[in-house]
């Protein structure tokens, strides 16, 4: 009885000193599957992205404004990893002049929520861009494809991309993640307009996202114009 104690409690000091994985070993776990996945694609003739990427849609509820309720909203359409995939998902989606008024379509690296309080966006921003509705759909395809193919600079600090069509007007937005970094928001900020041939008649806006916590609002209230 007694080496039968001994032996337990050796085993719960065992357990209670085991290591819990920390971020590192998680974030090298993922990047393994991602070298996995990656070797897998090009061994079947694709072609890999340099991120993985999830599409997900929102269709809000006029008048409804919480939190929770947006949570609840939020739903994953499909996600990719591949130039051929992506083509097969994008080809079916409906036209940003089809989609009802108020929703939003999302566009964000894999792992991360489009929520303000995700891990990766809590410290960072977005930059607004508002359409008329007749042109939007070529703004947004064109955002679109910068992101996906990582054309934008500073492309590790974005993390993804929003459409949001309203009753008068469309409003793209770019998220990143760090907004007290002046030279990396400035920087995406005219690699947007180059990319998406933007005529200077529009205006860009700048938001931290933790204000729009505070203010309970994507759009209104913004902080940097450029």
């Amino acid at each position: 009885m007694e080496v039968t104690g001994e032996k337990r409690e050796l085993e719960k000091k065992n357990l209670n000193n085991t290591p819990s994985p920390t971020t590192d070993s998680l974030t090298a776990d993922r990047e393994a599957k991602d070298l996995e996945r990656v070797a897998l694609d090009l061994k079947a003739g694709l072609h890999p992205l340099k991120h993985n990427f999830v599409f997900w849609y929102t269709r809000r509820t006029p008048g409804v404004r919480t939190q929770t309720s947006y949570e609840d909203n939020i739903k994953k359409i499909v996600d990719f990893s591949t130039v051929e995939r992506f083509w097969v998902c994008y080809c079916h989606f409906a036209r940003p002049s089809t989609l009802p008024s108020p929703a939003d379509l999302h566009l964000f690296k894999d792992g991360i929520c489009p929520l303000w309080e995700d891990s990766a966006n809590c410290n960072g921003g977005k930059w607004i861009i508002r359409f008329k509705k007749a042109v939007s759909g070529r703004f947004w395809e064109d955002l679109v494809l910068s992101l996906v193919g990582d054309q934008l600079d500073y492309g590790d600090n974005i993390c993804g991309a929003v459409l949001s069509v309203r009753s008068n007007e469309d409003i793209l937005s770019v998220w990143n993640r760090n907004a007290s970094d002046h030279q990396a928001v400035m920087a995406l900020r005219d690699s947007i307009k180059r990319h998406l041939k933007l005529p200077s008649s529009y205006v860009m806006e700048y938001k931290p996202h933790d204000a729009s916590l505070r203010d309970n609002s994507s759009y209104c209230n913004t902080w940097l114009r450029g």
